[in-house]
């Protein structure tokens, strides 16, 4: 029998503590790969993550370190990035934090993989595109929602032509998040300073980008509303601090293909919906309705015809007539895909389009619809274009 070649890659993990880095991109992501005996490229040929764990606080990242197994951590990033065996440096940090931490990593001559938003600024996004380019190394940002098995059943509905026509898509995004006064805040305060890179708007319209330009069609207009309905939140520590950043987001857009989306994301909503996150799509042939995970659907022939009358109570259930669309195939963890389509992308050169432009693009979006809540106007959204890099 042939022996197995290994592909240890090594991986600065920056920022990991936190809670969507410690959940999602180690313990489901990196631990899980590693568990299931890494990425397989081919008959006996996989992957293998290396991990090495870095933040600012020792005694967080040595309980991290322990429960995920992961032998090597350090608060030094520099000692990291020096290391030749680290191929790959991936950031969870805060976004304040992003821009130098990578650009560092790039000076390093290291891959780079990302959380977004990837900056603060249009430009500085573009920047960090332009600086991986010029040194010639692989950079992808995380567009996770892309890889929901709801989402992924609205992309094969819209291939197989369910909808017909789309003529709209609708998205409703959110969930209370707790002051942090009598009930313990629910989301981390740095969301709600804007001086700390805070605010649903630069948060979620990165997400809405990567959504809409992927699986509807490509975002050529925004116009957004923002407001800060709770301005006075409670920290970590018990501390009241004033909320500068927004925390709902009113957002519509046009897109290229005549399709008209809107997408409301709050963090001041009780949920009375199926799901945190759900987007209904409606065309001349038929409707879905996906969360995260389930989809129903709803053809023409199947569709009720209400008639108004408020003096009677309704007679139609409208929740009845939706089909629940069944699962085709397995759904693995939707980081953990992204994760092993990158790394395949570092090792084996297979593709990957998800990169720092494509992060540039959502960060110009959240830029864009923050512009729109100022103006009180709609924004067009140009083509991004990078200084000095062939596309």
């Amino acid at each position: 029998m042939s022996e197995t070649k290994v592909h240890r890659i090594g991986i600065v993990m920056n920022g990991v503590t936190g809670r969507m880095g410690s959940n999602q991109h180690l313990l489901r992501s990196i631990v899980a790969i590693i568990a299931q005996g890494g990425v397989k490229l081919g008959e006996g040929e996989v992957i293998l993550p290396d991990p090495i764990l870095v933040g600012r606080n020792p005694a967080k990242l040595e309980k991290l370190a322990e429960r995920a197994g992961v032998e090597k951590w350090t608060t030094d990033v520099d000692e990291a990035l020096s290391d030749s065996n680290n191929q790959i440096y991936f950031d969870a940090q805060t976004t304040d934090r992003r821009v130098a931490a990578v650009t560092r990593a790039i000076e390093a001559g290291k891959h780079i993989y990302c959380e977004k938003p990837t900056a603060l600024t249009t430009d500085d996004a573009l920047r960090l595109y332009e600086r991986a380019e010029e040194a010639g190394v692989k950079h992808g940002v995380v567009q996770d929602k892309l890889w929901l098995p709801g989402i992924l059943k609205l992309q094969m509905l819209r291939e197989t032509g369910f909808f017909g026509e789309i003529l709209s898509v609708r998205g409703e995004f959110g969930y209370w998040v707790f002051e942090g006064d009598v009930v313990p805040a629910n989301r981390p305060s740095w969301n709600y300073r804007a001086e700390d890179g805070g605010g649903i708007i630069m948060d979620m319209l990165c997400h809405w980008r990567y959504v809409l330009d992927n699986v509807f069609g490509k975002v050529e207009a925004v116009s957004c509303l923002g407001a800060t309905h709770i301005p006075r939140r409670w920290d970590e520590h018990g501390r009241p601090y004033e909320a500068t950043a927004d925390d709902s987001a009113y957002a519509t857009f046009e897109l290229a293909n005549g399709v008209i989306a809107h997408f409301n994301s709050s963090w001041t909503v009780r949920v009375r919906r199926d799901d945190l996150l759900t987007i209904q799509v409606d065309g001349t042939k038929g409707s879905a309705v996906a969360g995260l995970r389930e989809c129903r659907v709803q053809p023409y022939g199947a569709t009720p015809m209400p008639v108004w009358n408020p003096d009677i109570p309704q007679p139609i259930d409208f929740y009845d007539n939706w089909m629940l669309l069944p699962d085709q195939r397995p759904y693995d963890n939707a980081f953990k895909v992204q994760w092993e389509m990158f790394l395949r992308h570092v090792v084996a050169d297979e593709p990957f389009r998800y990169g720092l432009l494509e992060g540039a693009k959502g960060v110009q979006l959240a830029e864009l619809g923050l512009e729109s809540w100022r103006r009180r106007a709609w924004v067009d959204v140009p083509a991004l274009q990078p200084a000095g890099v062939a596309l």
